[in-house]
């Protein structure tokens, strides 16, 4: 077994307070900014930022579907920390401030992926797949913040 790791960052249109506000918004603008890839969304507890806990499932492909409960913590101002209570997965989004007006949003995520071949094939493939899927979202998300 060994650790997986995706990353993707993208520029946003708006400013850092109100994209890390949005992300942290589980109830609200985040709900509203996840691609098709994931269902069955339910906040459990809390629904802004820190001490939240959000259910998904997650369908990396038609075969390969998650069911994840993340319990979001807060470790810095200017990070949320996404743990999976199912699996080894944790997603750390960052957020910080790029020019006037505008945010640059990292996001990484880990997980202890699976041996062998198939590993081999998750390590190659899965960070990639994965970065699409976040960059839709930070797209979707760009979109809501902003109105275009």
């Amino acid at each position: 077994m060994s650790q997986v790791v995706a990353t993707a960052e993208r520029v946003v249109r708006a400013p850092a307070e109100q994209v890390r506000a949005a992300l942290a918004d589980y109830e609200g603008a985040r709900r509203r900014a996840l691609p098709e890839q994931f269902s069955d969304y339910r906040v459990e507890a809390g629904g802004q930022g820190a001490g939240s806990r959000v259910h998904w499932r997650f369908a990396a492909t038609s075969k390969r579907v998650r069911d994840q409960l993340v319990a979001v913590t807060e470790p810095t101002a200017d990070s949320l920390v996404e743990s999976d209570e199912n699996s080894s997965m944790v997603t750390t989004w960052t957020v910080l401030p790029a020019d006037a007006g505008v945010a640059t949003v990292r996001v990484r995520t880990t997980w202890n992926g699976a041996g062998g071949i198939g590993g081999f094939f998750e390590r190659t493939f899965a960070p990639k797949g994965l970065r699409r899927v976040y960059d839709e979202m930070l797209g979707r998300l760009e979109a809501e913040l902003t109105g275009s």
